[in-house]
Order: structure tokens, then sequence, then C-alpha cells
């Protein structure tokens, strides 16, 4: 079997600019690229189920195989043609949601999530500062293991990783 050029890159062409568009902070792009990586993945399905012309399934007096198309990449793409229906219409209700509160489809930055996010890196540049690993643990399970059970006692009576942590920057702070 032979696959046609164009449809290779046509099918290229589609991936990237789905990619490309489901990247971008519009969800109007957001939905568009979608429906070209959909579009694509369609596309490809149908060239995997063999030539065109061939029927997929038989007349029921010739159960011979010879000259039958598979019909497995033709129910995959009634399956992928739901998925992206539904998908679609779940981000077209986003896209209106968005519209009728805030009058833009642009996604915003959530403000905790910033914060969030600055502080686990000056934490992780602490841990880089004060010579701590994220793998520094006593055992192979790590201190961790210990609270697994409720109430088990520490045995080593020095508290978790992240205690630790705290305590040592504590102690810097304090003696500055």
């Amino acid at each position: 079997m032979t696959v046609p050029l164009i449809l290779v890159v046509l099918i290229a062409v589609m991936y990237s600019c789905g990619i490309f568009l489901l990247l971008e902070r519009s969800l109007t792009r957001v939905l568009l690229g979608f429906l070209l990586l959909g579009n694509a993945t369609n596309i490809l399905l149908l060239m995997a189920g063999g030539p065109s012309g061939r029927a997929p399934v038989t007349d029921g007096k010739n159960f011979s195989t010879e000259g039958m198309n598979d019909p497995l990449p033709q129910a995959l793409i009634l399956t992928a043609i739901v998925i992206t229906f539904g998908i679609s219409a779940f981000l077209l209700a986003m896209i209106y949601r968005s519209w009728r509160l805030a009058r833009a489809d642009e996604i915003q930055d959530d403000t905790d999530d910033v914060l969030l996010a600055e502080s686990a890196a000056s934490e992780a540049e602490l841990d880089v500062e004060f010579g701590e690993a994220a793998g520094d643990d006593d055992t192979e399970f790590g201190d961790e293991a210990e609270d697994a059970v409720e109430g088990a006692p520490d045995i080593d009576d020095d508290g978790t990783p992240a205690q630790r942590a705290r305590n040592a920057r504590k102690k810097e702070t304090g003696a500055r």
C-alpha cells in the first residue's frame, strides 16, 4: 500500500498548527487547535485503513478477506469524531461562560498559583543554599515512611526532612 505524500504533508501541517494553537492563551484558539488535531487524527486513521474503494465487510456470500479493508480504523474514526465533538462542546461552553463573565476569552494567571510557584521556588533556593538535597534521608525509605502509621514515634528524634529544613532556616535567620 502506498500512501499519498500530500496526505502525509497535510497531516503534519494540521498537527503542527493544532499544537501551536493549543499553546495559545485564547480559548477560541485552543478550540481551533483541538479541532485541527482531531481532524488530523481522523485522516491518519483513514490512511491506516487501507486503499480507498474497498468494502470494509463482506457481502455474506464470499467470506474471503481478499479485497477488504480493515474495519477497525473506520470504527476508531467514528469514536474519534464523537470524542472530538464532546470536547468541542465542552470548550464552547467554557468559551461562552468566560465571555459572559469577563468579556474576554484570554486565560489569566491565577494569583494563588503564581504565589505558590514563587514560594516553592524560594524554598528550593533555600535548600540549595543550605546544601540540602531532595534525597537526603536517613534510610532508603526516608523519614516520611514513619508517617504512614498514625501516631508512630520518630525513631531518630530529628523530625522529617521538611522539619529539619525549617529548623535550620530558623537557626540561620535567628543567628543573624
